[in-house]
């Protein structure tokens, strides 16, 4: 086993793997930073309460990712229309018996354990199936043959159906970053120009029809309190009603200005900012380490999301390509709508923050899914075939 772990390290695109030890664990210490007092004075549960939970998540994300970097990615194709399933009937028991979080009714209770998130973990098998599907049927893509409408209705059925389901379920936010992640795939796909051009046109028509239905049975598309999480223009005028959250982020990046007021000295994380171990770490992490010090978060994203790419364009194959197209989008839209509501550019929607939040059913599903583009590294350095064509 030392053996194989030796000989998968060896192989694995060696700064990815570093930048994402040291952001998991930069994230796991700041979420027992800033949840130590929630967790006392608001749950009345340990200090270490969260801590733990997180590492637990993140040691059962570590074994899934030595099960995936042993699979070939060949054998994918085998497993994941059942993978795809499993999750696809779990968010289907969410409309029965789903807890509603925050106003979100996409978290499904397991005895014993507490309660999963089986939306996340649909992103990363939502990429791998359309990466699968993408290679299988390249070539019947490239044709006049009518049977490819068929293939293409699959593919907007994988890439759609669990977004609308999170949509009736009003998880917006992964919703949004599910739909991305398959509009980026679709577009960069091998379908010829005008077979794209037509499926989102008719995609944006059963968009329309499907909200006007909502809106003809229920007489309204969003709730008064889905509608108030878009107004979120200068949220310090509205603190003390929607923009309490927001406006309270900006308190605390302003506090921290370039050097930040020290490890542990944050007065946001005290009640202040609503659960500050979640959507809104990085003003914890803002207010503590100063924009400065801050900015390596930035770099680190940056790096990493490169990394995936460069990986994906010297991929030996087509899914390999794919799946780390999909992925890179994954990880920056999850930073894009965090920090972009965070900051009071976009409405807040609850995505956690990629490796700096906490959340166990978006850390393994983070885990799997860069273990996905270590397994295609790995390929890519012990296979010779080549693809020149890029995507």
């Amino acid at each position: 086993m030392i053996k194989n772990i030796k000989n998968l390290v060896k192989n694995m695109d060696k700064l990815l793997l570093i930048i994402s030890i040291v952001m998991f664990s930069f994230g796991l210490l700041n979420i027992l930073n800033a949840s130590s007092r929630e967790a006392v004075v608001r749950y009345e549960v340990s200090m270490y309460h969260y801590f733990i939970r997180q590492l637990i998540m993140l040691v059962i994300g570590i074994v899934l990712s030595y099960v995936i970097l042993n699979l070939r990615t060949k054998a994918y194709g085998l497993l994941i229309k059942g993978l795809y399933i499993i999750i696809l009937i779990m968010v289907l028991a969410l409309f029965f018996v789903g807890v509603d979080i925050n106003g979100a009714k996409n978290w499904l209770p397991i005895p014993g354990i507490g309660t999963i998130q089986p939306s996340e973990f649909a992103k990363p098998i939502i990429i791998v199936y359309l990466s699968v599907l993408f290679e299988k049927y390249i070539r019947l893509f490239k044709t006049n043959n009518n049977k490819k409408y068929e293939k293409i209705g699959v593919i907007v059925l994988v890439g759609c159906l669990i977004p609308a389901l999170t949509f009736l379920q009003k998880d917006f936010g992964t919703m949004l970053v599910s739909l991305v992640i398959f509009g980026v795939m679709f577009i960069s796909s091998p379908l010829m120009k005008s077979d794209k051009i037509k499926t989102i046109l008719v995609l944006i028509g059963v968009a329309f029809v499907g909200m006007a239905i909502i809106v003809l049975r229920q007489g309204y598309l969003l709730s008064n309190a889905q509608l108030s999480r878009f107004d979120f223009y200068n949220p310090c005028s509205k603190y003390e009603t929607t923009g309490y959250q927001v406006c309270n982020g900006f308190i605390a990046i302003n506090d921290g200005g370039l050097f930040g007021l020290g490890i542990g000295k944050s007065k946001q994380k005290y009640s202040y900012i609503p659960e500050p171990h979640t959507d809104s770490v990085f003003a914890i992490i803002g207010e503590e380490n100063g924009l400065l010090r801050s900015s390596l978060v930035f770099i680190a994203y940056i790096v990493i999301i490169y990394r995936i790419l460069k990986i994906s364009n010297e991929s030996n194959t087509i899914r390999g390509r794919y799946i780390c197209l999909g992925v890179a989008t994954y990880i920056f839209m999850h930073i894009f709508i965090n920090l972009g509501g965070l900051f009071g550019i976009i409405p807040l929607t609850g995505v956690p923050l990629p490796f700096l939040s906490y959340g166990g059913s978006y850390a393994i599903s983070l885990m799997c899914s860069l273990a996905v583009v270590q397994r295609i590294n790995y390929e890519n350095k012990t296979q010779k075939i080549k693809i020149k064509k890029p995507i």
